[in-house]
């Protein structure tokens, strides 16, 4: 697990860096595209690389992380609508070429291992872009999930609830109850994960995450058994870090043409 501490607008150049260098060498790449406030600026620095450098993502697939149970097709908040208008509407993406889980599907549990076949048949995510809860959660994958999880239908939490009523004109009793979300063995799937995390209420999980025991009561923490993942914090996310000063030392002292 690679640490990276830096200013916020640095963080989104990083992981949009990422992403640019995995589509200009598999420009046929599979993408998993997260929703929430963390990855905003990520598809901002995208979309303007696309508009002024030609960035390409057309040959491109995506999926999404999860979807809310029950919220109308045109609903604003449902996230597929959310990523059409963060992201795919604003670069070259097919929208048939983005997919995600069916929270309006009559059979739920068969939406989700369709879901999960789909990701399978596309031979899988090359990059997968995350944030992390308060609670440690990744995706909808409240605390208490089995690491072993897979797409499938989640009850979400008060704390969860109430963290996202700020899309619900902070009103939590607007925020739907259930999502479907892959699982947290479907993101660990994905050959490089790109998580990000801003701000001193972050700084509880983002800890647990890096540095604490791999426990289902902070579901991100099974990413430390991950090959590849770069975890990318700004100061204030980073001020529970023990190691702090380790994770700025490496990262300073990094050889140019290695990677994220």
């Amino acid at each position: 697990m690679e640490v990276v501490i830096a200013p916020g607008a640095e963080l989104a150049r990083l992981a949009a860096d990422a992403v640019e260098r995995l589509l200009t060498a598999r420009p046929d790449a599979v993408l998993g595209l997260a929703t929430g406030s963390s990855p905003l600026a990520v598809y901002d620095e995208l979309a303007r690389r696309h508009a002024e450098r030609g960035l390409s993502f057309a040959r491109a697939r995506a999926f999404l992380l999860d979807e809310y149970v029950g919220l109308p097709a045109d609903h604003p908040e449902r996230y597929r609508n959310v990523i059409d208008a963060e992201l795919v509407a604003r670069v070259d993406l097919r929208p048939e070429a983005v997919q995600g889980p069916d929270g309006l599907a009559d059979d739920l549990p068969a939406a989700c291992a369709a879901y999960e076949a789909a990701i399978v048949d596309a031979g899988g995510v090359d990059l997968q872009v995350l944030g992390i809860g308060t609670d440690g959660h990744v995706a909808f994958n409240e605390p208490g999930s089995s690491l072993a999880s897979r797409t499938r239908i989640k009850t979400l939490t008060r704390q969860t609830r109430e963290d996202n009523a700020r899309f619900f004109g902070d009103d939590v009793e607007r925020v739907p109850t259930h999502c479907l979300t892959q699982g947290l063995a479907t993101i660990s799937s994905a050959r490089h994960l790109v998580l990000l995390a801003q701000g001193r209420h972050k700084a509880e999980a983002v800890h647990q995450l890096v540095e604490g025991p791999v426990s289902a009561l902070w579901p991100a923490t099974v990413l430390q058994l991950h090959p590849h993942v770069t975890v990318l914090v700004d100061e204030a996310a980073a001020s529970r870090l023990q190691l702090a000063h380790y994770y700025r030392e490496t990262y300073a002292a990094k050889p140019a043409w290695q990677a994220l």
